[in-house]
């Protein structure tokens, strides 16, 4: 391995002994001597150590203390001055390391790019993840975090972080995720480079943590609810002291204003006519959404609050599953769901 590593991948594993051998392959094929890869299991109980073991790559089996816990684990003990943390369920496509590390410059607080779904076997689902369009910039993006909190970013893999970025994590006491701050944090730090080649697979299976899924729980949408405010709320500390600036408050975001539209539809409380009004506000001012997009979402707000009870909540299902949606798949979706 080269003296001075450009890149370290870190991947973190708990109870994911089905996948984590694909993630590890998929970085050692890369071929990179020039790339760190550290793997960190947090405290699994599937014979996922066993599997790790077996690679001969640098280890470390650690209590269970959550994903981010892991990722600092293994971020103390790499030195490339960027960072990969790969799931343990996902992986990287062939050739990803050298796209990757041929446009990292230090200028660049994170590099983004798409991911390609697939199931718990490896097999491509039909739909695709979401679209992460091609651009480098900071200035419009930190502009989107100012006024709502958010912008379009792919899951944790896909993602790299220039270390210093990285260091906000030691901060964060309130999640035990890693995908959170430091996403929406970096175009204060630097430039965000995104790329729309699908460099790496994200496995969509029974046990992810992102999305609602066919049946939506009321605790999941509780649980990023509360999730959202507590990183809103540091990302605000982040960026006043950084820049002076202030960011939106958490329950104006239009994020939060969505997600609690839909808790009140599958907690069967319907929305009021006012609480419509002011997030069809929301989603017509929102930059993020062209034109058809916000009319499209309008229109389904609007439909959620007038359908039977039992329909939107399954068309809320669709909208919060993870892939790409499309009005097409939200049709279908409704009429499979009924009786």
């Amino acid at each position: 391995m080269s003296h001075v590593p450009k890149l370290a991948v870190i991947i973190t594993c708990y109870n994911y002994r089905d996948f984590v051998d694909e993630a590890i392959e998929s970085v050692l094929l890369q071929g990179r001597d020039d790339c760190e890869l550290v793997v960190v299991d947090d405290g699994s109980t599937d014979n996922s150590w066993e599997a790790i073991s077996r690679w001969g790559v640098t280890a470390y089996r650690i209590e269970n203390g959550g994903q981010l816990a892991a990722c600092l684990y293994g971020l103390d003990r790499t030195c490339a001055p960027f960072v990969l943390f790969l799931d343990a369920d996902d992986k990287l496509k062939p050739g990803a390391l050298d796209v990757l590390v041929d446009r990292l410059d230090p200028e660049i607080a994170k590099l983004q790019f798409a991911l390609s779904p697939i199931d718990a076997e490896g097999r491509p689902l039909a739909a695709h993840g979401p679209e992460i369009d091609a651009f480098r910039g900071r200035e419009r993006l930190f502009e989107r975090v100012l006024k709502s909190g958010v912008y379009k970013t792919p899951p944790t893999s896909g993602n790299v972080f220039r270390r210093d970025l990285c260091a906000l994590l030691r901060e964060v006491d309130y999640d035990r995720a890693v995908d959170g701050v430091i996403l929406f944090a970096a175009p204060v730090f630097g430039d965000v480079l995104s790329l729309s080649e699908e460099l790496g697979c994200y496995r969509i299976h029974g046990r992810n943590d992102s999305g609602v899924g066919a049946r939506p729980a009321t605790a999941t949408l509780e649980r990023d609810l509360a999730r959202f405010v507590a990183r809103s709320d540091h990302l605000s500390e982040i960026v006043r002291r950084t820049t002076g600036r202030r960011t939106v408050e958490a329950s104006e975001a239009f994020y939060y204003q969505e997600r609690r539209f839909y808790l009140d539809v599958i907690s069967r409380r319907r929305p009021t006519w006012r609480q419509l009004r002011r997030l069809v506000k929301a989603t017509l001012r929102e930059d993020g959404l062209t034109l058809r997009g916000k009319l499209a979402l309008a229109g389904f707000l609007f439909a959620l609050a007038t359908l039977p009870r039992a329909l939107a909540i399954s068309l809320v299902s669709y909208r919060l599953q993870a892939g790409r949606r499309s009005a097409a798949g939200l049709l279908r979706h409704a009429f499979a769901s009924q009786p």
